[in-house]
């Protein structure tokens, strides 16, 4: 009887001890960034073969925005011109927009530099700086989950922002009419000195195709 017992019990601690490394392994590649918490560092290639680093841009508001080019839900916001609107004006005000790749190697939207500038071309993209991150290590230290998945970065270097762009999940085209943008607000307010007043929301799109 004691031999069984003794059996029961190490195949439950054992069993303890497994589930509480994968909870603590998830919890580690797919960290969740807070509000007020300092922005994770990073250094990434982008399609010039230039490495961007989140350091150089100290002081400055940035935008943070995950991609998928194949992702219908990015898609809607490209096809309609709401994300290139979006770069461009912000960009034009000071602001640093960086478009992160963070598709695993033969995943959907994986891009290679060329197939990534054609995009750019194509869609008169106007970020700051189109990053690859095919490792997902970039995207799973902010805990980005979806395309698009934006997070907003102030000047102090601290998190302001992160969600979805705007408060229409349909991935319809003529959903980006009158859908209230959270982007452009947290920015607007961040460019005025002011509060983000909506400083958390729920990310809509494509689950972010890490390589595992």
């Amino acid at each position: 009887m004691l031999p069984m017992r003794r059996f029961v019990l190490t195949v439950f601690f054992l069993t303890v001890f497994f589930l509480s490394s994968i909870l603590s392994f998830a919890s580690a590649t797919q960290a969740e960034v807070q509000i007020g918490a300092s922005a994770p560092q990073f250094t990434a290639s982008d399609v010039h073969g230039v490495n961007q680093s989140l350091d150089q841009y100290k002081g400055k508001i940035i935008v943070l925005e995950w991609t998928n080019p194949e992702c219908p839900y990015v898609v809607k916001h490209y096809q309609t011109g709401n994300m290139q609107q979006l770069q461009k004006k912000y960009v034009g005000l000071g602001v640093v927009w960086l478009t992160i790749n963070s598709s695993g190697e033969n995943k959907q939207g994986n891009l290679s530099t060329e197939e990534a500038k054609n995009y750019l071309s194509e869609k008169a993209a106007v970020p700051t700086a189109y990053l690859f991150d095919p490792s997902g290590t970039i995207g799973k230290s902010y805990g980005a989950k979806t395309t698009p998945h934006m997070f907003i970065i102030n000047s102090a270097g601290t998190v302001a922002y992160a969600g979805a762009i705007d408060d229409n999940s349909s991935s319809r085209h003529s959903s980006v009419e009158n859908a209230r943008n959270f982007v452009a607000e947290a920015l607007d307010a961040l460019l005025a000195d002011q509060p983000v007043q909506t400083a958390s929301t729920k990310a809509y799109g494509c689950s972010v195709k890490y390589s595992s």
